[in-house]
């Protein structure tokens, strides 16, 4: 099996408390941090480890933690974004509820790393238990001085705050989350400028995922060298991949980055469910485009599913096997986001809006000749012109079932009928 780092005690009775995972190893970064390294050292370490964010955008971290201003006089926020709500994925909620500390250590190194003596974990407003096991974490860190003030005698200060979302995915934008933070509705920023110099409460800041951050610690006990040996030359590390569907073994699996596809589901996932054959996959979470079997061998990593044609995002695995109706999984995504656009740029709430009416038009029996060809036109006038990208996440699902499938939709139109089930798509 390949070697776990963020997983290695996850099943493990009692890792959520303190004492068991300090017992694992826990809480050792964190003092050798204080004590050995300046802050950009440790954010050198991070440079070199090339640990990339794990929240969709793979951008890598340490060089967004360069971007805060050292010079600056204003304080500094550490922002870290648990409200994880994109469709397919699951990892952080398990990260939260089985390993909060790994989080936090995690969290306090990056903020020292950026000399933040504030940060908040915003947690998506549904994750009732996790975000009660965080605030037991919290206070137990508390308790033997890894939060608060002059933490192990270092003389550096540090507070984190758990602050609860209402429920909105707009607000896993990182702008959205620091207008919901300070008390307003989560509506996107236009940028620049960018968080690391006007973020929170207009102050440089830093907003890392979970499990981006949870890497940390190892990376700074093992080494920069260590982290970088696995995986691929640019997507290093392992990865958590969210595997969901028609397949026999759904669940999270922690895995090098560079894995082909084809094994994540047959060897891991054991395959599709009741041995139908596989259709489609969507990579990266319900925003990214879909895959056809051609491409199971492509390798899990930034570069390679971008080759492909889609993008590896959040890692939330999707796997549609040969019962499933594009046209329906078109409409099921488009109904999300339509429901999740803030409302903010006319391109994503008109566009959502129309395309949900089109689909289902076209679901209930009703479909007309042009309306393949307008929903690619409403695709082209999203993607590209809304100020966060909520917009361009609502287009792949559209286009790309469209370029795959669009037989399916044609005899949907013409048939009135559903192709893959044989029998009328009236609801």
């Amino acid at each position: 099996m390949p070697e776990k780092i963020l997983f290695k005690y996850i099943d493990e009775p009692g890792q959520d408390t303190i004492k068991v995972y300090m017992k694992n190893g826990g809480y050792t970064a964190l003092p050798k941090v204080l004590k050995e390294y300046t802050p950009d050292q440790v954010t050198e370490i991070v440079k070199e480890s090339g640990l990339r964010g794990r929240g969709g955008a793979g951008f890598p971290a340490g060089v967004k933690w360069s971007f805060v201003p050292k010079d600056s006089p204003k304080p500094k926020y550490l922002l870290i974004n648990a409200d994880e709500s994109e469709p397919g994925t699951f990892k952080d909620r398990q990260l939260l509820e089985r390993d909060p500390h790994q989080l936090i250590e995690g969290s306090i190194i990056a903020a020292y790393a950026v000399q933040a003596h504030t940060g908040f974990i915003y947690i998506r407003g549904e994750f009732g238990y996790g975000a009660k096991q965080l605030l037991r974490a919290l206070s137990e860190a508390e308790e033997k001085n890894f939060l608060g003030r002059n933490i192990l005698g270092s003389g550096y200060d540090l507070e984190i705050h758990l602050h609860r979302g209402g429920g909105a995915y707009i607000c896993g934008e990182e702008t959205a989350l620091m207008e919901s933070i300070e008390g307003r509705r989560g509506l996107s920023r236009v940028r620049p400028p960018y968080p690391a110099i006007v973020g929170l409460y207009g102050c440089p800041t830093v907003i890392n995922n979970v499990e981006t951050l949870s890497n940390v610690p190892h990376i700074i006990n093992k080494g920069a060298e260590w982290f970088a040996s696995m995986g691929t030359p640019k997507s290093t590390g392992t990865k958590i991949f969210s595997l969901s569907g028609q397949v026999k073994r759904p669940g999270n699996y922690e895995l090098p980055m560079g894995i082909s596809l084809r094994e994540l589901i047959y060897e891991y996932g054991g395959g599709i469910f009741e041995d139908r054959e596989l259709k489609a996959v969507i990579p990266g979470g319900s925003s990214t485009p879909i895959l056809t079997p051609d491409k199971l061998d492509v390798k899990l990593d930034f570069e390679s599913v971008v080759e492909a044609g889609s993008m590896l995002g959040s890692a939330g695995v999707i796997v549609m096997d040969e019962t499933t109706c594009m046209v329906n999984v078109a409409w099921r995504l488009t109904r999300f986001y339509q429901h999740e656009s803030c409302g903010k740029c006319t391109p994503c709430r008109e566009g959502t809006y129309w395309m949900l009416k089109i689909l289902e038009r076209i679901e209930n029996g009703k479909g007309e000749s042009g309306d393949v060809d307008l929903l690619l036109d409403i695709c082209n006038y999203i993607e590209g012109y809304t100020v966060c990208p909520l917009g361009d996440a609502a287009v792949p699902a559209v286009r790309s079932t469209i370029e795959h499938f669009r037989e399916e939709y044609d005899y949907h139109i013409k048939n009135k009928a559903c192709m893959v089930k044989g029998k009328p798509v009236f609801k």
